[in-house]
């Protein structure tokens, strides 16, 4: 009954770990999509607005895309190195022999 016990917690434990890893791919993706609004908001100020400073405009806009995309890799990155450094975890039990 132990071993049961003890294969399906360890069965529980790597279907959150999968869970986990998507949702950490998800925000990365959220990531994504922001930066690319940020670069599309900067050529769309640019090219449909007639200012003096629209290329400063769109250059800003750019900075802040690559500046939200590199902290979006940056996470994606340390939270995947902390979730395999949690894997090892999985299914070391000390049960109770009843």
């Amino acid at each position: 009954m132990n071993k049961q016990v003890n294969k399906d917690l360890i069965l529980r434990e790597n279907l959150a770990i999968e869970r986990t890893s998507m949702a950490i791919e998800r925000t990365f993706l959220s990531y994504l999509r922001t930066s690319l609004y940020f670069s599309i908001a900067g050529i769309t100020i640019n090219h449909f607005l007639t200012l003096s400073y629209g290329r400063l405009l769109e250059i800003g806009f750019w900075i802040i895309a690559f500046i939200i995309l590199g902290f979006g890799f940056y996470r994606l990155m340390d939270q995947r190195r902390k979730l395999n450094d949690n894997r090892k975890h999985i299914g070391n039990y000390l049960l109770d022999e009843e």
